[in-house]
């Protein structure tokens, strides 16, 4: 199978793809440049907002056409698009605080539950001290404005891979750092958005690639990207692996199921540093037709 490029982006980060069914369009971020992006496969049209800091995770907000929930630096703000991508800026209301652990630290992945609210997880910056001070966090406003940002997981180092099964009923978790390469699987409590009865899924260390962003396809298997490998991995609910796919770069990012059957699987990456003779197209969106559908992304109600 050949991953297609839809977009030659040269994102630092490219990262939350996202797919807007209302508007058939895909959405991302790139984290260092603060940008949030829009590319239309029918127009090939593509758009481009800069915030006022780092933009790691999005999910769009129901009942609010053009803004979206969103983990930046320094807590989770309500996100709006400049009207026209001409100007192309954003502008951004802050939710919650984040207490964060240490200096040097931002949000990295996340995305809501099939209830609607959302979970995004913070990381040091300064991946090589390989220090357990990120957490997991999941914002549902109440009417307690303090209590909006809940903590709920800690002692991980680059949190990551967050997603729900198809009937919301089990919450998987990453950690991407080398030192420690795992996925787990959570019971999942709806009604109360509680993991408990956590455990290991897979150990990605015998596997190649480290375990990055995620997606669940409609028959509740867990895609997600192995970097510095150049694969997207798919694993049962069983977590055996069913399949391994290539993209043309070493480090993909993370994946999202979109276009109009949303058998689409797109791909984002990172362009590092250095020589990139052996991966011009690093930092790309791609994508993969997997032979299988996914399920619309979740809007935030909060």
């Amino acid at each position: 199978m050949t991953a297609e490029l839809v977009r030659d982006a040269r994102n630092g980060t490219g990262e939350s793809p996202v797919w807007r069914a209302d508007e058939q369009a895909l959405y991302w971020v790139d984290i260092p440049a603060r940008q949030l992006h829009r590319w239309s496969p029918s127009t090939g049209v593509h758009a481009q907002w800069t915030g006022d800091e780092m933009l790691a995770c999005i999910a769009p907000r129901a009942g609010h056409p053009g803004q979206w929930i969103a983990g930046m630096e320094s807590g989770v703000f309500a996100i709006a698009q400049s009207a026209t991508p001409d100007e192309g800026t954003l502008s951004a209301t802050l939710l919650a605080h984040v207490p964060h652990a240490a200096h040097g630290m931002r949000f990295n992945d996340g995305r809501c539950d099939r209830q609607g609210r959302f979970w995004a997880g913070t990381m040091l910056m300064d991946m090589a001290a390989a220090r357990s001070v990120g957490r997991v966090y999941r914002y549902q406003a109440d009417v307690n404005a303090e209590a909006a940002l809940r903590l709920q997981l800690d002692d991980l180092i680059v949190p990551n891979g967050i997603a729900f099964s198809p009937d919301g009923r089990t919450m998987y978790l990453s950690d991407s750092h080398p030192n420690v390469q795992t996925i787990w699987a959570f019971d999942y409590d709806t009604a109360t958005g509680t993991p408990h009865n956590r455990r290991v899924f897979v150990d990605m260390k015998p596997l190649p690639g480290r375990p990055d962003g995620a997606a669940v396809d409609a028959d509740g298997c867990y895609w997600i990207c192995g970097n510095d490998a150049g694969l997207v991995h798919r694993f049962t609910p069983e977590g055996k692996l069913d399949r391994s796919l290539a993209v043309p770069v070493k480090k993909p990012a993370m994946c999202a199921f979109g276009g109009a059957q949303m058998d689409t699987l797109y791909v984002t990456s990172i362009r590092p540093g250095g020589d990139l003779s052996d991966q011009p197209l690093a930092g790309g969106v791609f994508a993969l037709q997997p032979g299988v559908k996914g399920l619309p992304e979740p809007e935030c109600l909060f």
